[in-house]
């Protein structure tokens, strides 16, 4: 029962569809790592089964041999003690003539036995031929089976490992795409433009500031001098005698003057 038991899983382990399981399979490589631990371990019971089995049958073979063997020595016993009778009697012996004419028909009944038992055995090690041949073949479709597995692991494996590669290169590259405004480049791109804009910003408005105490001087030195005419004209001078200073830019209003009239200048 135990060798019928494992010749069953032999063959059905043997004709299993290594595409179909994996195709039905959530994991495939848990799958196809516990198959293949699965059949390693069937195809050790298996070859302890077999060599049990070859070594039954081989001394069934030997049994049968001997049966043989023994079936031949007593007809040749017999064949001798035959002639030894006839010997006997032609020589007018013939208390010894029945003897071994006795013996021989001993002999003869043990060879009948011999040839029975090697009879009886022949089914028998016929059978257990047909059966540790075919447990030899189903051994050997396991080990094919467990090579196919094992390739079919050690690609799959591989196939998971290029693909996780390719996707980790596809992750980096789609991270330094400059061209993809939400990648990492992008991003600091923007960040860097933000910061510019930020710095000219300043510029511009330190420009500003700039320009307005450049313009804050030029009326103070304006004034200034408007004074410095005054004062003159005050002492007795005349505007020839300050003739030499710089004019005035333009006509800017003084600060504390006050609003001017130009009809008071009509008034003069």
């Amino acid at each position: 029962m135990a060798k019928q038991s494992i010749f069953g899983r032999i063959a059905q382990l043997a004709k299993a569809n290594i595409n179909a399981l994996l195709d039905s399979a959530e994991d495939p490589q848990k799958m196809l790592d516990q198959m293949v631990r699965d059949y390693s371990s069937n195809i050790s019971e298996a070859e302890s089964a077999v060599a049990q089995t070859i070594g039954n049958l081989r001394m069934l073979e030997q049994d049968h041999a001997e049966d043989v063997k023994n079936a031949q020595d007593w007809g040749n016993k017999a064949l001798a003690a035959s002639r030894k009778a006839d010997d006997y009697r032609g020589a007018g012996n013939t208390v010894d003539a029945d003897k071994f004419d006795s013996l021989a028909k001993v002999a003869l009944q043990r060879q009948m036995t011999a040839e029975n038992e090697a009879r009886a055995a022949e089914p028998n090690i016929a059978a257990q031929t047909e059966v540790v041949d075919r447990l030899k073949t189903g051994l050997e479709q396991m080990r094919g089976k467990l090579n196919e597995l094992t390739s079919k692991r050690n690609e799959l494996v591989a196939r998971a490992k290029t693909a996780q590669a390719q996707t980790q290169v596809n992750d980096a590259l789609k991270s330094i795409d400059i061209m993809d405004p939400t990648s990492e480049v992008g991003r600091f791109e923007e960040k860097i433009r933000r910061e510019e804009a930020k710095v000219l910003g300043q510029q511009e408005l330190a420009a500003s500031s700039l320009d307005a105490q450049f313009n804050q001087l030029e009326d103070l030195g304006e004034q200034t001098e408007v004074e410095a005419r005054l004062a003159a004209l005050k002492s007795g001078g005349s505007p020839a005698a300050i003739s030499g200073a710089p004019a005035a830019t333009a006509a800017k209003p003084l600060a504390g003057a006050g609003t001017v009239d130009e009809a008071d200048f009509d008034r003069l």
